[in-house]
């Protein structure tokens, strides 16, 4: 970057909120967006370097946006919060035994065996009916 490009970058965590918004609409040519501080100021200093070194290349562009279409919205957004993220082990230590069970995407894996949940392998475990996720620490028990 040269000097006066690189100066104007550093100075825009510094520079007041009022004034990134008209840098805004000077660069943009259209009123700022209504997100955070921190989101103008990336933007901003990507749209500095863009005008002054030119953009992303056509083909650069076609292929992002070929992958952007590929994507399914609402999948991307989706989260499972009842289990742990894949890769995950779990300890628990049971009578004097400790129990190492791995989260996979579609299931746990306990003793070399697959199960579908959590509350399965505590069965297996214990002889007795339990919640999988409280049994391995992953809920306090108390809602």
């Amino acid at each position: 970057m040269t000097d006066s490009i690189a100066a104007k970058v550093a100075a825009l965590p510094k520079t007041p909120t009022a004034a990134l918004k008209q840098m805004w609409r000077d660069l943009y040519d259209q009123e700022p967006p209504g997100f955070s501080r921190s989101y103008l100021v990336s933007r901003l200093a990507y749209r500095i370097q863009e005008l002054a070194y030119g953009g992303l290349k056509p083909s650069t562009r076609t292929k992002l946006d070929a992958l952007a279409d590929a994507l399914d919205p609402k999948a991307a957004r989706q989260r499972v919060l009842d289990r742990p993220v894949a890769g995950v082990r779990l300890v628990r230590e049971w009578r004097g035994a400790e129990h190492t069970v791995t989260v996979l995407d579609d299931g746990f894996e306990w003793e070399g065996r697959r199960y579908r949940s959590l509350s399965q392998i505590a069965r297996s475990i214990t002889g007795t009916r339990w919640n999988g996720p409280a049994f391995f620490g992953l809920r306090s028990g108390k809602r």
